[in-house]
């Protein structure tokens, strides 16, 4: 039980941290807020990562904040982490083909569900 706290809490932390970094000035065109959170995110859970290996951590902490926080302030983070781990195994083809295979069909998801949001509603 006090690991889906911890997990929950972190989620929490890392939605609100989200949205406030959406909260700033420079929206343009270009989506560069989504690009620095997610930036950010994949700094923090490879910082956390990092710390466990180096300097050890209890294992409702890393729920905290791997699975939570960084889970809560973007999933990109694990997909980082997954596709980095995958290539210093020296699986170069099953990680090329994980993220190019993450990226387009995860943007091919999106157009499909809104798509499907379309038909269903009428709009």
């Amino acid at each position: 039980m006090m690991n889906i706290l911890m997990v929950g809490m972190g989620g929490a932390v890392g939605a609100v941290g989200r949205y406030l970094i959406s909260l700033l000035p420079g929206k343009t065109v270009f989506p560069v807020l989504t690009l620095v959170t997610n930036l950010l995110g994949a700094m923090l859970i490879g910082f956390i990562v990092g710390t466990s290996s180096a300097k050890g951590m209890q294992e409702r902490w890393i729920l905290f904040w791997k699975t939570g926080v960084c889970g809560g302030f973007t999933t990109f983070s694990t997909f980082s982490l997954e596709a980095v781990g995958l290539f210093e195994k020296g699986r170069y083809i099953y990680g090329s083909v994980y993220v190019a295979a993450s990226v387009c069909l995860c943007v091919a998801g999106v157009v499909i569900g809104r798509y499907a949001a379309c038909r269903i509603w009428g709009k």
